[in-house]
């Protein structure tokens, strides 16, 4: 079994900065692509950013320059440092994980998300 947990999130001005974390635990071989999704109330659950295990990064584009994403594979944790938050980034932020476990079978796991609300 893989559980990921996220932490990090709170209630933040309009302009200011806050670092979520996400830890893979369990029976895991491997960790590949993980990334951040957010849901805002009334919406769908849309992708924010992705790092594959070579550390590659991709970024929606209403957070290219203002979010990180970043990883260490030994700690299996993935970041998101979000700076410059606007109201608009107010949402749940679920972190996402491929994942090979020790009997060497791929699965995609989600946490159970961190509330983000961005508001002066």
């Amino acid at each position: 079994q893989v559980q990921l947990v996220e932490s990090g999130g709170g209630l933040v001005q309009p302009g200011g900065s806050l670092r979520l974390s996400c830890v893979a635990s369990g029976s895991i071989f491997s960790i590949g692509t993980m990334a951040w999704h957010r849901q805002a109330p009334g919406k769908q659950r849309g992708l924010v950013a992705t790092i594959t295990s070579g550390d590659i990064t991709n970024y929606a584009d209403s957070v290219k320059g203002r979010y990180t994403i970043s990883r260490d594979n030994a700690k299996k944790t993935v970041y998101l440092q979000m700076n410059s938050l606007k109201p608009e980034d107010t949402a749940v932020y679920y972190c996402n994980a491929w994942v090979t476990n020790i009997g060497r079978t791929l699965g995609n796991y989600w946490g159970q998300g961190t509330q983000v609300t961005v508001s002066s």
